[in-house]
This record gives structure tokens, sequence and C-alpha cells, in this order.
């Protein structure tokens, strides 16, 4: 082959074709060329994209999770949260997809016709539903690798002290895409108020993780509190999305730092940790 190049600055975070499914296969297609590249491997963006899969690695290193029954695509009963409110969601998938403002069940009907609906939609996928956590939620950004260069970004909190009461505070479907929806530009994001000790968490949380699923360069860690103040993991988000008005960007500029000043820094660590394996 010619016109191989040295080094690839991996941007496709939606999946090839914007299939989500698909977005490991453009690192597997680098890494079987011998072309370096930004961002996560294959291993570790399959794992992540497994949600059920991701809190079982967390849960073992006793990061906190929340409570959680699956359903496999064959399976048409489920284990019963113990309490409602809960909330139902693909096993797989990112951009919130298959989270509407109804996601968020109260009772057993509603939940099995959120089940219904998810599978009349996507078909015949995995299914969580997860205890529903009512306190604060945050994000924490890192840009690095372990043993290198390692920034975590100041953490961020959503805000949604805008919405109105009747729907839940949840970073739903509709707000990303919908602009007609009744949360669009209802949400917004503040720098985190949190006490020492609870950031602390967070950074630990974060960089154990990072490390222990194979993230590299940049990564994303969404955390939401339950009732009581416990700090549980949402998800983990390797690749996540580099736009200039995404969470990663928002934390950056509360560290003064500018977007081309973030993308520079993820290509750097790339570079670094390319370079620190030769």
């Amino acid at each position: 082959m010619t016109n191989i190049p040295d080094f690839v600055f991996n941007l496709c975070d939606e999946g090839f074709k914007n299939d989500p499914f698909m977005e490991l296969h453009i690192p597997t297609i680098l890494e079987m060329l011998d072309i370096p590249f930004t961002g996560a491997g294959p291993a570790c963006l399959g794992l992540c994209y497994d949600k059920n899969l991701t809190r079982s690695v967390a849960e073992s290193i006793e990061i906190p999770v929340p409570l959680e029954s699956y359903l496999g695509p064959e399976d048409f009963t489920a284990t019963l949260p113990a309490a409602f409110p809960a909330i139902v969601k693909p096993n797989f998938g990112d951009s919130s997809m298959g989270i509407t403002k109804n996601a968020v069940v109260t009772n057993t009907i509603e939940l099995l016709n959120y089940i219904e609906w998810i599978r009349t939609t996507y078909g015949k996928c995995s299914i969580l539903v997860q205890e529903f956590l009512t306190g604060q939620e945050y994000s924490v950004g890192i840009v690095g690798n372990p043993g290198l260069s390692f920034k975590v970004l100041s953490p961020l909190e959503v805000d949604y002290s805008g919405l109105d009461s009747h729907l839940p505070p949840i970073l739903s479907y509709e707000s990303k895409w919908h602009p007609d929806s009744p949360y669009w530009n209802l949400i917004s994001y503040k720098k985190a108020d949190l006490s020492d000790d609870k950031q602390r968490l967070l950074i630990d949380y974060s960089s154990i993780l990072f490390e222990r699923l194979g993230c590299c360069d940049y990564a994303r860690f969404d955390f939401r509190a339950d009732g009581q103040g416990t700090i549980k993991l949402l998800e983990v988000n390797p690749n996540p999305g580099w736009c200039w008005d995404g969470k990663m960007n928002i934390m950056a500029r509360w560290d003064d730092l500018r977007y081309a000043d973030l993308l520079k820094m993820i290509l750097e660590a790339g570079q670094e940790r390319i370079a620190a394996r030769l």
C-alpha cells in the first residue's frame, strides 16, 4: 500500500456511516494496518458500549453502581425493581438513544409499556432497568494516559433547574436532538459544586476506570448521586464527543483551555503514548 499515514487523529465518535455499533471498526482497521491513532482501541470501545458489562467491571473494583436488572433480547420478564422510580434504557447505545421522557417509570404498568416501546422501536435488544438516581449528576473528563501526561478537567454538574417540574431530570434523547421538545435549551452545565472529599472520590473513580477499561488519550465518566448522596457510576465514554459545545470542551474552558487547546492535548497525548511504546 502507498500513502499510508504516519498517525491518525481519530474523530469518528459516532461510528462508521453513523452506526454506533461500528465505532470500533475504524480503530480495528487502523490496528490491522499498524497505523497509530488517537483515542481508545476496539477492545475498550466494545467493552464500554456494553453498559451492563461496564457496570460489572466497576462493581468488581468497589465503585458504587445503581441497582440493576438485565433483560436479554429473548427475555420477556425481568426481576422488577424493589422500588420505583426506575429508569429503563437499551443496554447498548450512545447519545441517549432509547432514553426519552417516558424512560423514568413509577409503576409496573409504565415499566412494561416502556420495555415494549424500546423493543418495538429498536427491535430485539438487551434492556436495563435501573434504580433512578435522584441526586446531582456529574461528569469527569480526563486527557492523557496513566504514567504519562494525565490531566483531569474541572468536573461538570448538570443543571436541571430550568426544567418544568413534570419532566424527569435526565439528559433525554429529546434534549439533544429534538428542538421542539420541552427539554430543548432548558438543561445547562455548570462547574460542579463539590466538597474536596467528593471531588477527590470522583477523580479517583474515573482514574481507576480509565486504566482498568483500557481508555487511551481522553475519556469522560458520568456519575449521579442517589437520594442519600452516594455517588454512583452511570457510564464510561471512551472517545466522547469532541465537538465545540460538548461536555469535554465545556470542562476544558473552565481550565482556561480553548477548543483548539483541547484537540491539541488529545493529539499530543496519543503521540506521547505511541512514542512511549517504542
